[in-house]
């Protein structure tokens, strides 16, 4: 399971953000994942539960904003999904695709702040 290593990475990268914005606790991390990226978005969360313990994104949720694959075609000037598998045949004009516009990002998008204590 791949997912524990990119969990893990999420995690040491959040936490190196959170420090530099001078941030003690963060409460969520939202990540963008392609449909072509080869992450399963249940087995992250499972996977940044396990990353996250003793960390100061132990109490941290995991957000995880999927992101379609979708390629151009240069011949018709359209865009289309592309699906899983991948399909890179445009159904506008019958031709091959040579440009996937999006699907597979692996990205942190944002890391919030916990709350202060009282």
């Amino acid at each position: 399971m791949h997912e524990l290593s990119i969990a893990t990475a999420i995690v040491e990268q959040a936490a190196d953000i959170a420090r530099a914005d001078g941030v003690d606790g963060v409460s969520s991390v939202t990540v963008r994942v392609g449909e072509l990226a080869g992450v399963v978005p249940d087995a992250l969360h499972f996977a940044f539960e396990v990353a996250r313990d003793g960390t100061a994104l132990a109490a941290a949720r995991l957000i995880v904003e999927q992101v379609p694959a979708r390629a151009w075609c240069g011949g018709c000037a359209e865009e289309f999904a592309v699906g899983v598998p991948p399909f890179f045949w445009c159904p506008h004009c019958d031709r091959p695709s040579r440009e996937l516009r999006s699907g597979r990002e692996l990205e942190i998008t944002g890391v919030a702040a916990a709350p202060a204590p009282a």
